[in-house]
Order: structure tokens, then sequence, then C-alpha cells
């Protein structure tokens, strides 16, 4: 049987800390168990945790696994974005110069 790749890392914002794993698979966003879109509710913040995903071509094509606490919803949220970010630049070296260049790898 072949071993799926899992790739985990940290986001950080504030007080809010982000494990999040990230997995090749058809694509979903959990945050905590829930479905991102209940977690961070309304098409604003849909489009930013998504940015990322549509800078590099990857929307649909990982399961992406986040447990996250600490801070409020906000810093929740860019801790969210700040995890994924660090998993797509760590899967693939050209993503790095994409994100960085859109200020992404910052904490």
């Amino acid at each position: 049987m072949k071993q799926e790749k899992t790739i985990s890392t940290v986001g950080r914002r504030k007080e809010a800390v982000a494990r999040v794993r990230v997995t090749a698979g058809n694509g979903g966003i959990t945050v905590n168990g829930k479905p991102i879109i209940e977690y961070f509710a309304g098409p604003v913040l849909q489009k930013i945790y998504t940015r990322p995903l549509e800078l590099t071509n990857t929307i649909g094509k990982n399961i992406i696994s986040v447990k996250v606490e600490g801070g409020g919803s906000t810093s929740q949220l860019d801790a969210v974005i700040h995890g994924i970010v660090r998993a797509l630049s760590k899967m693939d070296p050209k993503f790095r110069a994409i994100l960085k260049k859109e200020g992404y790898l910052t904490r």
C-alpha cells in the first residue's frame, strides 16, 4: 500500500495558533472538525482564505485539516491562512516565490 504524503505546518497570528495538515486528495478544508465555510462564514472571508489556493492553482487538489485555538476570529483566520501558505510552500518550492510576492509568508 502506498503511503500518502502529509505535510504538517503551524500558522500563527497574535495569540492564535493553527496546526495545518495537507494531504493529496479531492479537496475540502475543515477547521476544528467543521467545513471552513461554516467556521468562517461569509463571502468576503471565503475570498480571503481561498486566495492562496487560487494563486497556486491548488483548489480542490488537497485535503486540508486545521486545528486552531486562541485569539479572536480574525486572528484565527490569519493563522489558518499562514499555516496553509506554509504548507503550500513546503509542497512545491515554486509556490514560495508566488506567495512571498503576495506577502503571505510573513507573520
